[in-house]
């Protein structure tokens, strides 16, 4: 998918997040007056109902903000530089190279012996 794209349905998505959680909030404030006035146990109810949906909202936009980061993390490359070193020897053939005091130079592929 195109960055531009992805990045307009983030916004998008964000502001609506938003516009939401802000009309949830001032519903909030009205349906507490609503159930303060009326004492009844269904718009308390209802209130408790508007308070999830809010918060559940709020989970909402945290999760697209965690998406988007992944989605951005994705998209850098990742340099993984890994080097197996593989001996084929036997330990006797390790422990006569220790005793000989040889030392074996990989790049140049030959055996070097630290003897003066």
């Amino acid at each position: 998918m195109d960055d531009n794209k992805i990045n307009n349905d983030y916004d998008y998505s964000r502001d609506t997040l938003y516009e939401l959680i802000e009309k949830g909030k001032d519903a909030l404030e009205n349906m507490i007056e609503v159930a303060r006035e009326s004492e009844h146990p269904r718009a308390y109810e209802v209130l408790s109902g508007l308070i999830k949906n809010v918060a559940d909202v709020n989970d909402k936009l945290q999760d697209l903000n965690k998406k988007q980061k992944q989605l951005n993390d994705e998209e850098k490359p990742q340099v993984e530089n890994q080097q197996n070193n593989y001996y084929l020897g036997s330990t006797s053939d390790i422990q006569k190279m220790l005793r000989e005091d040889n030392v074996i130079d990989v790049e140049a592929e030959r055996v070097i012996s630290r003897e003066p």
